[in-house]
């Protein structure tokens, strides 16, 4: 992100007047959600990113505004149609979206919040980019699909370097164009996905779609494909099976001829949130792609995009809590009842708090995780680039990105590899229900679609679906124990950082500890039990981080709130040591 991104976004110059009902809250806006939000704030100075303190603060006004709400109400209320034919019987396979979508993908887009810690890197790009992810996901979840999978994308297409040279510059674009076209005529292009099978679902290792081999690394498929996340995209990386196995492609909607990839949409799914965005079934027939790595090691290439869309998962979940806790609290900090502001009762405060407490916790472990993305990808001084915004030096395609001087990068691989899937179950677990108890704060008003947390409500839940549902990440921590024995170490040494500063917080640590030695030994058993274990490491993490970083009031209530043997499953039940004033000050 630049000066030049910052200036692309467009001013916040409206005004939102007073509603006329009694005893009713104002529509939350005019608030920079960005300098509002101290953990995130905080997290992006401790993580070597402050460089990016304007940008992400010229953002934050930006989706703080009413007029940006505005745009994320329609996006949402006018769902994507899909138009097979044209109006002459022709094949037209697109989707028609609410201008108010284009309108916030293309400022998500001129912002950098796709693709600018890869096309601009720097040390803290990952985190600097994560942090505008939350603000726009924030500020409307429907978009931030393709806006992930562009950004995730980029670790797989390193793995064919003659295609990077030619899709990252395209990747790297600050410009969005909705319509159908060669991506090289485009001022930038964005990237969809297409894995999940009608038989498959996780086991994607049984996929029935084929790739006929055409020599030159181009493969011609055929098959049908159960999901295919945001089908105008201009490309999409797709399994399809080999003879050796599953492999990778990259499918273009469009030919570099300007001619129509084969690429039939059967139908939109009809989803429970996420309405914004466009999923769809599609089919092949005879359809053009790219091989992306080595013939039948499609699922190893598509880890290193898979990684980044779970951890894409995580930071769009604690945005989602963010907006809760602020919705929740301005509402409280307006509506009277019983003489007083709900704000000012103590049980309501300390539902608000511990509300605040779990989305601070999340914003920490999702900002962690960006930070270990920051050790492992960016790039030395003198990388050649094959071109992208910003003006900095992008990822060399050749060699791939190196890690910073000084920086342990084999430590920080290894510690994301436990830590994003295990953030990923717990994380995404815990979003719908905080949605729930947020919503509830509203009481009525909450419950309707007027109100921003009914939407926010039904789209929590598909954090913890897509990228692999809970039990597939939990599982996934035992492979990286399995696959990875060093992450196990890596992971401890971490976790021990502040062994001794407090013995609740002590005494978790050896159970989980413990518990993830288990696992070690015994692999096969640990899977009846690999969800356990994924929520008590997560919980380590989280607590270890507010620890270290955040005030005493809000690590001693998270502690005593989540891991103290009388700890309650509910929101609100906080101690009575819980400084619940200091907690809320942060929000």
């Amino acid at each position: 992100m630049t000066a030049a991104s910052e200036r692309s976004l467009p001013v916040d110059a409206d005004r939102h007047p007073e509603p006329l009902g009694r005893n009713q809250a104002p529509p939350r806006g005019g608030i920079n959600e960005f300098t509002s939000n101290a953990a995130l704030v905080e997290a992006v100075e401790r993580h070597g990113a402050g460089w990016a303190a304007g940008v992400l603060t010229a953002i934050g006004r930006l989706v703080g505004s009413h007029e940006f709400a505005e745009y994320a109400r329609l996006a949402n209320e006018h769902a994507p149609e899909l138009h097979v034919l044209d109006r002459y019987g022709e094949r037209a396979d697109e989707v028609e979206y609410h201008p108010a979508y284009h309108h916030v993908l293309a400022t998500a887009v001129a912002s950098g919040a796709h693709t600018s810690s890869w096309a601009d890197p720097r040390p803290g790009g990952h985190v600097a980019r994560a942090a505008a992810f939350m603000l726009f996901a924030q500020g409307e979840p429907g978009h931030t699909c393709p806006v992930s999978m562009t950004h995730a994308a980029v670790p797989a297409l390193l793995a064919e370097p003659d295609v990077a040279r030619v899709w990252l510059p395209r990747l790297f674009g600050t410009g969005y164009s909705p319509g159908l076209a060669p991506a090289g005529q485009k001022p930038g292009a964005l990237m969809g996905m297409a894995m999940t099978e009608r038989q498959g679902g996780s086991d994607v290792s049984a996929n029935t779609t084929v790739a006929h081999d055409a020599g030159g690394g181009i493969a011609f498929l055929t098959g049908h494909k159960w999901f295919c996340s945001a089908p105008m995209s201009d490309a999409f990386l797709v399994i399809a099976q080999e003879p050796e196995g599953p492999s990778c492609f990259l499918v273009p909607r469009v030919l570099e001829s300007g001619g129509r990839n084969t690429f039939r949409l059967v139908r939109l799914k009809s989803k429970l949130g996420n309405r914004a965005n466009a999923s769809a079934e599609v089919e092949f027939e005879d359809t053009f792609g790219w091989r992306i790595g080595d013939p039948g090691r499609g699922l190893r290439t598509i880890l290193g995009m898979v990684q980044e869309t779970r951890l894409d998962c995580v930071l769009g979940t604690a945005a989602g809590m963010r907006q809760c806790v602020a919705e929740a609290l301005w509402h409280a900090q307006h509506r009277r009842a019983f003489g007083r502001l709900l704000a000012d009762q103590p049980l309501m405060a300390a539902v608000l708090a511990d509300l605040a407490l779990e989305s601070e916790a999340a914003t920490a472990l999702g900002m962690r995780l960006a930070a270990a993305d920051d050790a492992v990808w960016s790039p030395a001084e003198d990388r050649a680039a094959p071109g992208g915004a910003g003006g900095g030096e992008a990822a060399s395609v050749d060699n791939g990105p190196a890690p910073r001087p000084g920086v342990d990068a084999d430590r920080e691989r290894a510690f994301a590899r436990i830590a994003v899937p295990a953030a990923k179950f717990w994380v995404c677990q815990r979003g719908p229900g905080h949605a729930a108890e947020a919503l509830e704060c509203l009481g009525g008003n909450g419950y309707t679609e007027d109100f921003p947390l009914a939407l926010r409500y039904r789209e929590q839940p598909v954090m913890a679906i897509w990228e692999g549902t809970g039990n597939v990440v939990a599982l996934d921590v035992l492979r990286a124990l399995a696959r990875e024995p060093d992450s196990a170490d890596v992971l401890a040494v971490e976790l021990e950082e502040h062994r001794g500063s407090d013995p609740v917080l002590d005494a978790h640590l050896e159970r989980a500890l413990a518990l993830m030695a288990d696992a070690v030994r015994e692999p096969d058993e640990a899977q009846a039990w690999a969800r356990s274990l994924a929520e008590s490491l997560a919980l380590a993490l989280e607590a270890t981080l507010l620890v270290g970083h955040a005030p005493s009031s809000v690590a001693e209530s998270f502690i005593a709130a989540r891991l103290a043997p009388g700890r309650s499953l509910g929101y609100g039940c906080l101690p009575d040591s819980a400084r619940t004033d200091e907690i809320l000050e942060r929000v």
